[in-house]
C-alpha cells in the first residue's frame, strides 16, 4: 500500500507546480503554505479577465445593435453621398473688343544743348532736374570776346560808309563835267566803279556786324521749349567748343526733355495688328484711336491717350510693327523711359461671357471649364478664353449662357462623376478694369 501512497503523492506535487508555472511563480512541493498563496492570487486574476472579457463582448453587441438600428432608420446610410460643388451661369456684359500691350514713355522733343560759339562758360542759370520755360537763360559763355568783334564789325561799318559817301560825291561830279564835256566817260566809268565797290564795302559792313551780334548772341543759351532739364556736364570755368554748323566736336552741355504732352511707344505683333487693321477699317471712327493705360505700380486704367501713328512696315526681324500714342501729362509725373500697359480698343461693346479665372482649367494645349449637367454629371467644355476684365476671364467660345459652370470644387470635379451642384453667383468687380 505505501508505494500507492508515494505515487499519488508525487502526483500532486506534479499538479502543483504545473499550477505555479502557469502563474508564472517558481513553487516548491515542500511549502505546501506558499503553494496555496499562489492559488489564491491566481484565481483573483482570471477572475479580472473574465469581466473585462464580458464588457467588451457587451460593447460589440452594442455597436451591433446600435449599428443594425442606424442601417434601418436610413435606407441611404450606407450610399456615399456626392461631393458638393458651387456653380452659375457664366456672367454676360457688354464689353468692347480690345488689345493690350507694354509700352515706354519717350519725350516728344528731347535736345542736347550744345553751344555754337566757343569760350569760357561764365554762368548757369538752372539747378539740375529743374522745369524750365521756353527762352528761358541757361548757361552764359564769357561775351567779351564777341563784344570786341562786334565793334570791331562796327567800325568797318562806319568806314565803308564814309567811302560810300565819297564815291557818290565822285561820281555826281563827274556826271557833271562829262555834260560839259569837262570829264572823260571812262573817267565817269571809274567813278561808278568806286561807288559801286563802296556799296558792297558798306553791305559787308552790316554783314559782319550781324555776324558778330549773332555769336554774341549764342552766348546766352536758353531754352527751346518747356521741359525738364537733366544735370550740366560742363562746370563753371571749363573751355567749351562750339560750331554754329555742327561740322566739328562741341562741347555738350545738358539735356532737355519736353513733358507735356509725352509719347508712349509700343510694338504690335503681326495677329494683334490685323485684328486691330480690320476693325479700324470697319469703324472708321474715333473708337480706334482711343487708348487707355496703367503704370507699372497701378492696377487701374485711368489714364487715357490717343493713338495717332502706327509706322508704315513690320520690322523683319521681331514681326511687330511699331506704333504710338500721345498721352496729356499736365501735372509732368510721367517721365521718358518708364514702362506702362496701353489698351487700345478696337470693336464697340458687345455681349460678352465672362467666368471667374479660378474656373479656368489648363489640359494640356487647350483651356477647359468644368460645367454640370442636369443630372448632376460633371461635364468638362473645352473653351477659347480672352484678357480678364473685371477680375473675370473673358470666355470667347465653348459656353452657353445657360451653362452651369462649377465655379468653386473644382477639386472633387472629375469628368463624368456625380456631384452636388449649389447655386453660386460670379461678381464683376469694375474697380480692377480701370473704369469699369
Amino acid at each position: 500500500m505505501r508505494p500507492n501512497k508515494d505515487h499519488s503523492r508525487v502526483r500532486v506535487v506534479a499538479d502543483a507546480g504545473a499550477a505555479d508555472h502557469r502563474e508564472g511563480h517558481v513553487s516548491h512541493a515542500i511549502n505546501p503554505s506558499a503553494a496555496g498563496t499562489h492559488g489564491r492570487q491566481g484565481s483573483r486574476r482570471l477572475q479580472t479577465r473574465s469581466s473585462i472579457a464580458v464588457v467588451v463582448a457587451a460593447l460589440v453587441l452594442g455597436a451591433a445593435w446600435w449599428s443594425r438600428l442606424y442601417v434601418a432608420s436610413n435606407p441611404h446610410a450606407g450610399t456615399a453621398l456626392p461631393p458638393e460643388v458651387v456653380v452659375a451661369n457664366p456672367l454676360q456684359r457688354e464689353l468692347e473688343t480690345r488689345l493690350g500691350f507694354l509700352g515706354q514713355f519717350s519725350a516728344v522733343n528731347e535736345v542736347e544743348l550744345r553751344a555754337q560759339v566757343g569760350g569760357t562758360l561764365k554762368e548757369i542759370h538752372f539747378k539740375d532736374g529743374d522745369i524750365v520755360e521756353q527762352g528761358d537763360l541757361l548757361f552764359v559763355i564769357d561775351e567779351v570776346p564777341y563784344e570786341i568783334r562786334l565793334a570791331q564789325a562796327t567800325a568797318q561799318l562806319e568806314t565803308a560808309a564814309a567811302r560810300l559817301e565819297l564815291a557818290d560825291r565822285k561820281l555826281t561830279r563827274s556826271v557833271a563835267l562829262k555834260r560839259t564835256n569837262a570829264a572823260s566817260g571812262e573817267e565817269v566809268d571809274q567813278r561808278t566803279s568806286d561807288q559801286r565797290a563802296a556799296q558792297a564795302a558798306l553791305n559787308d559792313a552790316h554783314a559782319q556786324i550781324r555776324d558778330a551780334r549773332f555769336d554774341l548772341d549764342h552766348c546766352r543759351i536758353t531754352a527751346p521749349f518747356t521741359g525738364r532739364i537733366g544735370t550740366h556736364l560742363v562746370s563753371v570755368g571749363n573751355l567749351v567748343a562750339g560750331s554754329r554748323a555742327g561740322t566739328s566736336p562741341t562741347t555738350l552741355l545738358a539735356t532737355l526733355v519736353s513733358l507735356d504732352p509725352i509719347y508712349l511707344d509700343f510694338d504690335m505683333s503681326e495677329s494683334d495688328y490685323l485684328t486691330f487693321s480690320r476693325e479700324r477699317a470697319r469703324l472708321s471712327g474715333p473708337l480706334a484711336n482711343a487708348v487707355t493705360i496703367s503704370l507699372g505700380d497701378e492696377n487701374r486704367f485711368t489714364r487715357q491717350g490717343t493713338l495717332d501713328f502706327v509706322d508704315n512696315a513690320l520690322d523683319r526681324s521681331s514681326g511687330t510693327i511699331h506704333a504710338r500714342a500721345t498721352v496729356p501729362n499736365p501735372d509732368l509725373f510721367l517721365v521718358p523711359g518708364e514702362f506702362a500697359r496701353v489698351r487700345v480698343a478696337v470693336a464697340p461693346p458687345a455681349p460678352t461671357l465672362m467666368v471667374p479665372d479660378a474656373a479656368v482649367v489648363l489640359d494640356q494645349s487647350q483651356h477647359m471649364v468644368m460645367t454640370v449637367a442636369a443630372d448632376g454629371t460633371v461635364v468638362p467644355a473645352p473653351v477659347q478664353t480672352g484678357d480678364l476684365r473685371g477680375g473675370l476671364r473673358v470666355i470667347q467660345s465653348g459656353l452657353a449662357p445657360g451653362d452651369r459652370v462649377i465655379i468653386d470644387g473644382l477639386v472633387h470635379a472629375t469628368p463624368g462623376t456625380k456631384v452636388d451642384p449649389q447655386e453660386g453667383t460670379i461678381r464683376y468687380d469694375a474697380a480692377s478694369d480701370g473704369r469699369g
